[in-house]
């Protein structure tokens, strides 16, 4: 795929979609974060539900702190494997008041540091939080990124790094969301929605034609 094809993919996406964002509620860059802490391996709809109840108690290190291991696991049972979401989020709210004055940080590094937080929440956190261009690659990053050609890649590692250096500039701050929410209501994983696709005729995807 050449920067033409790649340009008028996310000129289009941009002009279907201009001012893209992430699904889960949050009103800070910590309701961000633990939002994306809970969100692995789990539904944005349902973090969002869980931190509908838990934000207005709790929205801080230090009142989620309070809450502790055991009181947290209350508001966020409904979501999968939160007896260990439950610890990290307490760890990181512990780190966050020890070593940043309840704070979240905006660099790679000291977010990576936090328990729980991995190089993709990190991603999303600088990007959404603190504007900058960053590729958070989940599953359907991932998969739009192969599938349609825009940059394949044999691992999310790799897929992250091509996004960086082959999306052109100006659509890099907004490019982790619409592919995103591409994969998420069009390029879904099993059957792909080809025929009501916006880019059908720019993707690279040989069986598309098998999908219409």
């Amino acid at each position: 795929m050449n920067k033409a094809k790649r340009t008028e993919i996310f000129s289009r996406l941009r002009e279907a979609n201009p001012n893209p964002t992430t699904e889960l509620n949050y009103s800070n860059p910590f309701e961000l974060l633990i939002a994306v802490i809970l969100s692995a391996q789990a539904t944005d709809v349902g973090v969002n539900k869980a931190t509908a109840k838990l934000f207005p108690v709790a929205n801080t290190p230090e009142s989620i702190l309070a809450l502790g291991v055991e009181g947290l696991k209350s508001y966020i049972k409904t979501i999968g494997l939160f007896n260990s979401k439950a610890e990290n989020v307490i760890k990181t709210c512990r780190m966050l008041i020890e070593k940043h004055d309840g704070e979240v940080p905006d660099n790679r590094k000291d977010l990576e540091a936090l328990p729980g937080v991995g190089r993709k929440t990190a991603n999303v956190v600088l990007n959404t939080a603190f504007g900058q261009p960053a590729m958070a690659v989940d599953t359907h990053i991932f998969r739009v990124s192969n599938r349609t050609g825009i940059a394949p890649g044999k691992n999310v590692l790799e897929v992250e790094q091509r996004l960086m250096r082959l999306v052109p500039k100006e659509f890099l701050m907004d490019a982790h969301h619409w592919l995103i929410l591409h994969g998420r209501y069009t390029c879904v994983a099993r059957k792909p929605r080809c025929g009501a696709c916006i880019i059908e005729d720019l993707c690279e995807f040989k069986e598309k034609n098998d999908y219409q």
